[in-house]
């Protein structure tokens, strides 16, 4: 078939890599001027099936009305006079009873632990350079609280079948000897030992020069202007180009446009229940001698995350609901840095920080929709929020298992296939 991917992120290049190994024609569709240039840009680096506890969960609620006011915030809502905002919201607290929130663990933990796993084949199958690190991901902990409530957390992942494991303080050290020297003191964490990370734009960068070796076409510095219809399919995708502006036909279409989606699908009269969440990060240069991280870490306290990338230290973390603002809050940007020279002292050099901000497609119950439309050959492979990358590779296969009319291999609530 004719295939359209609409998007050139780690999902969009992902979801062409596998399609055109099944032998399709696939275009991808781009409005930068290459792949992975805005979500997967500089995103945290993690490949985190330990991160499947759901945003929405009984305490949840309460910790966003502490956080109210604060710049600095972990998460940060912006009120503002956004139907789709309270929409996502009140969608939001449906999903943060304990019984929702146990199944949507459960269910993006079998899509994380899948995802990973077809990650590895393919680095291994096509030998994909990324500044991969597989020591695991090591979340700790500076205050005893905090430290007590993961572990029911962690207990909930291993009955799914991850490795996430208790450790005390002095075990977390051994784990990570750079944390020995922080300025609070280290309470105890979680380690799971199976996970990994990795820049997510050299992946994405790589895996499309294997694409394109495989005759996927991509088309860069194209707009989507809009969908042409016949039924109860999609025809055509319009686009503007330097040329003017064109309809691209296709035999089938895979949007794959992260926070954008929605805007795209709503003359469609398809509604997403998706929000931009807007996440920052800082690349940090590691010079000679300095004690920075090797192991990937996750801060839970200020739901921030650490990778080490070679010789830079990758900062990210935090959520601002703010619409489609891209603008960088210094406030926000500095307490990125403020918290990791407080727990890495000699860590980085601080002062040549880069700083970025990207949008996260996120749903209220923190699961993406893959899977079918209303139309016969319209599909979606979005909304995977904080988790993009480490879902990519099993979303990819998965989609492409769909459009060939198969169940994918993993137990997942796709959309448009039978319960």
């Amino acid at each position: 078939m004719r295939i359209a991917v609409l998007g050139a992120g780690v999902i969009g290049v992902t979801s062409a890599w596998f399609l055109a190994r099944a032998g399709h024609q696939v275009t991808v569709i781009e409005r930068a001027p290459e792949v992975a240039r805005e979500t997967s840009y500089a995103n945290g680096g993690q490949i985190s099936v330990c991160h499947a506890e759901p945003w929405a969960n009984p305490k949840a609620p309460w910790k966003a009305l502490q956080w109210l006011g604060e710049e600095d915030a972990p998460l940060l809502f912006r009120m503002r006079a956004d139907p789709a905002l309270w929409r996502w919201g009140l969608g939001f607290l449906r999903e943060c009873p304990r019984a929702r929130a146990r199944a949507n663990l459960q269910n993006l933990v079998r899509l994380g632990l899948y995802s990973r796993d077809t990650l590895q084949r393919l680095r291994a199958e096509l030998g994909l350079e990324y500044d991969a690190r597989t020591e695991g991901i090591l979340h700790y902990y500076t205050d005893p609280a905090e430290f007590e409530a993961a572990i029911p957390a962690a207990a909930a992942m291993r009955e799914v079948g991850l490795d996430r494991q208790v450790k005390q303080a002095h075990e977390c050290i051994a784990i990570e000897p750079a944390l020995g020297a922080s300025h609070r003191p280290i309470v105890g964490g979680t380690y799971t030992p199976s996970d990994e990370s990795g820049d997510a734009r050299k992946f994405t960068d790589e895996l499309a020069r294997h694409a394109a070796r495989l005759g996927v076409d991509f088309r860069y510095d194209c707009v989507i202007d809009g969908f042409a219809t016949e039924g109860d399919r999609v025809s055509g995708v319009r686009l503007g180009t330097a040329e003017g502006p064109e309809v691209l036909a296709a035999d089938a279409f895979v949007v794959c446009l992260g926070s954008y989606s929605p805007l795209h699908l709503a003359p469609l009269g398809i509604r997403l229940n998706l929000y931009p969440a807007k996440g920052y990060s800082a690349t940090i240069p590691v010079r000679p001698g300095q004690k920075a991280p090797t192991v990937s870490l996750t801060d839970d306290g200020h739901k921030l995350v650490f990778s080490r990338l070679g010789d830079r230290l990758r900062v990210a973390g935090t959520a601002e609901f703010n619409g489609y603002d891209l603008s960088l809050n210094r406030i926000r940007c500095e307490a990125l840095v403020a918290r990791t020279r407080e727990i890495f002292p000699d860590g980085a050099d601080y002062d040549a920080a880069e700083f970025w901000c990207g949008l996260r497609p996120a749903t209220p119950s923190n699961l993406p929709y893959i899977g079918g439309t209303r139309y016969a050959n319209l599909y979606l492979n979005t909304g995977h929020g904080t988790l993009g990358w480490t879902e990519a590779c099993g979303s990819g296969l998965a989609i492409a298992d769909i459009i060939a009319g198969r169940r994918p291999e993993v137990d997942f609530p796709f959309t448009g296939l039978p319960a």
